[in-house]
């Protein structure tokens, strides 16, 4: 990874005009408050899982390397953006794989004593929930949020729900015992969704600008048109030379 392809787009972003920034503002403002992210991105912007930045161990390093246990490339691709100090999102983006991608190779070098364990429980609870190591409910007692005792009760909610021919998601059980708000879970689930997808900068779709001639370039384009073809004219009339010639030297 020779180039930080993230910073190379919010450079982009940064460097558009400020009436721009003040649309773009407001239209992310306008979609994190639809999708219930707003009010946890304000008040929890440390423990946000796309910009936490793991720390490899001595043993990761080690296997940096030397590359001893021959691990699949892009598990070195992840260790190597660890040692680049890169985020989560960071290494997303330069190595052209999911969250949720980035967030098994994540929980698979931290088993592997590879990273340091994080202190805050929000980055691990929400690492193993994206990989897919943690259910929703899993999720919120990893985090702090439910006790052992209310996942329990929540599971023989949904338990009994499901026998009285009612079934339900776990999410809604928690939300209906009061244990997690509804815009929590909605975010939660959200996130989850969009961890699958992939973020790739692909500058070919940018639109090309329509070109506008001036007349006088438009007179140039087509004295250059007529030029090729009197050349390609002179071309065939000499070949057809050089083939009368040949056939006279033969006879």
């Amino acid at each position: 990874m020779k180039k930080n392809i993230l910073d190379l787009f919010f450079e982009k972003i940064l460097n558009v005009p400020f009436w721009i920034k003040q649309v773009i503002y407001l239209r992310l403002s306008k979609e994190m408050q639809e999708m219930s992210c707003e009010d946890f991105l304000r008040n929890n912007s440390d423990e946000v899982f796309s910009t936490f930045v793991p720390t490899l161990t001595f043993k990761g390093k080690t296997e940096l390397m030397e590359r001893k246990c021959g691990l699949d490339n892009n598990i070195y691709n992840f260790l190597q953006g660890c040692a680049n100090e890169y985020s989560m999102i960071e290494i997303s983006v330069n190595t052209f794989l999911s969250m949720e991608e980035v967030a098994k190779y994540y929980e698979l070098c931290l088993e592997q004593n590879f990273i340091k364990v994080p202190e805050s429980k929000e980055i691990h609870a929400m690492a193993g929930y994206i990989a897919g190591k943690f259910r929703i409910g899993e999720y919120f007692k990893q985090k702090g949020t439910l006790t052992v005792d209310q996942l329990q009760q929540a599971i023989l909610a949904n338990r009994d729900a499901t026998e009285s021919g009612n079934p339900k998601k776990f999410g809604e059980i928690l939300v209906q015992l009061g244990f997690v708000s509804e815009n929590n879970l909605k975010s939660i689930l959200l996130l989850k969704e969009e961890a699958k997808k992939r973020f790739i900068l692909d500058y070919n779709t940018v639109p090309k600008p329509e070109t506008t001639f001036t007349n006088d370039s438009q007179k140039f384009e087509e004295e250059i048109s007529n030029l090729k073809d009197e050349n390609l004219k002179l071309k065939r009339k000499m070949l057809q030379l050089l083939e009368l010639v040949k056939r006279n030297g033969i006879q």
